[in-house]
């Protein structure tokens, strides 16, 4: 095996799921193996209060849902790019930045990358999206520039980035045996990124790609949206979400919303935030719904709750059939159905501003959608049944080739800079 000196990583820092690649000069990119043989894993860390150690991945996610006590944080490529970054948290009675949160999870990624190459890599492309931040060229900068520095802190002294979509297209090149006008779709956790880009066997030996882009789109729009859109249709309503109290009213909707996102369900254990909900008493009629909300933040339930609404998405999507939203730890026999209408019926809006971003970005490149020869999915969240459907409305008669969902675009940036 050559040095991991004289190949390229590449590490795609997803805001639900992660995966890093490695490349000779001159060679195929390998996905390399993060848990166990699994070549992704969750971008989540669980803070053991018990045993102060920190946990990763699926591990993380098993011992918060095993009911370990400590901290769990995920969707931290949320935070990039915001002012939270630089805000700090109580990590086993000390202060930690979450800027330096994301710098121990893309430590540990270089140490199991290490671990696969037998030697730690120091040269590395990272995956960036066409924009951390929508209509805000300056966060957008902070952010990549956040992420630049964080790679730096943990060892990597060649730090380079690239467009995920066109990552995706370098890696899907590989297979193609003529040449493609593809329109790449990277639908992740946070994002929704397109490239139309010209690919072909022919093409993989210019130095220069630049031409061969015709046009990129994004919007701040992905996998944990629809997760909290359906969290607030078919789970919050449970907890007083919509209710109206006895002036009429509606109760106030931000513990709703930051109980349904993510990287905002940690600041609701705070003990400011659970006397605020507390005094959301007098605005609800139903004081049963006001004890069910209690209950979720004093036991800590945001986390659980957030993966089961993702869970059930994913049920739904796969099988067409009805998902369950287990409640029980809230109240027993409490449970919230999602079924495939109600999901379509809840994501319709999110997935027409995707699709027409879509559509924008193959009128940039200056084709009507006959003039795509393909449209190639990667991403987790593209593989969600009702956005498929859409994009095959949208662009009909174009074939949808799925790719690796999780590890296409890590494949594609090792080859970035080869």
């Amino acid at each position: 095996m050559q040095s991991p000196s004289a190949g390229m990583l590449g590490i795609d820092f997803g805001t639900s799921n992660s995966a890093v690649s490695w490349a000779a000069p001159g060679g195929a990119a390998r996905l390399l193996p993060l848990e166990g043989d699994a070549t992704s894993m969750p971008t989540a860390v669980f803070f053991n209060a018990e045993d102060r150690l920190t946990h990763f991945g699926r591990d993380a996610v098993a011992h918060y849902l095993g009911g370990t006590e400590g901290r769990l944080l995920r969707s931290l490529k949320s935070l990039l790019g915001s002012p939270l970054l630089n805000e700090s948290t109580v990590v086993n009675h000390q202060q930690v930045s979450f800027q330096q949160i994301v710098e121990i999870f893309l430590h540990q990624l270089r140490e199991r990358a290490a671990q696969a190459l037998g030697q730690a890599p120091c040269r590395v492309v990272m995956g960036r999206p066409v924009h951390f931040v929508d209509d805000d060229p300056a966060r957008d900068a902070s952010a990549q520039r956040s992420l630049h520095d964080a790679a730096l802190a943990v060892g990597f002294d060649d730090v380079s980035f690239q467009f995920e979509p066109i990552a995706a297209a370098l890696d899907f090149e590989r297979r193609l045996t003529r040449e493609n006008v593809v329109l790449v779709v990277d639908l992740g956790g946070g994002t929704s990124d397109f490239t139309v880009v010209r690919l072909g066997p022919q093409r993989m030996a210019q130095s220069e790609r630049g031409r061969d882009v015709l046009a990129t789109a994004g919007v701040h729009i992905g996998g944990t949206d629809f997760d909290q859109r359906l969290s607030l249709a078919r789970v919050m309503p449970l907890l007083g979400y919509r209710h109206h109290g006895p002036d009429g009213r509606e109760v106030p909707h931000r513990v709703f919303m930051d109980l349904s996102t993510w990287h905002l369900i940690q600041w609701l254990y705070l003990p400011r935030a659970i006397a605020q909900a507390q005094a959301l008493r007098t605005n609800y009629s139903d004081p049963r719904l006001h004890q069910r909300l209690m209950r979720v933040l004093q036991q800590h339930d945001g986390h659980r709750i957030a993966h089961a609404v993702e869970q059930a998405k994913i049920r739904c999507s796969q099988d067409g059939t009805e998902a369950v939203v287990d409640l029980a730890d809230v109240e027993p026999a409490l449970a919230a159905t999602l079924a495939p209408a109600d999901m379509a019926q809840h994501l319709h809006a999110l997935l027409a501003r995707t699709v027409q971003c879509a559509r924008e970005c193959v009128q940039r490149a200056g084709l009507q959608g006959s003039g795509l020869d393909a449209i190639y999915l990667t991403g987790g969240s593209s593989a969600l049944r009702p956005f498929q459907q859409a994009l095959q409305q949208a662009f009909a008669g174009v074939p949808l080739v799925e790719g690796d969902l999780f590890g296409g675009v890590a494949a594609g940036l090792a080859y970035s800079r080869l």
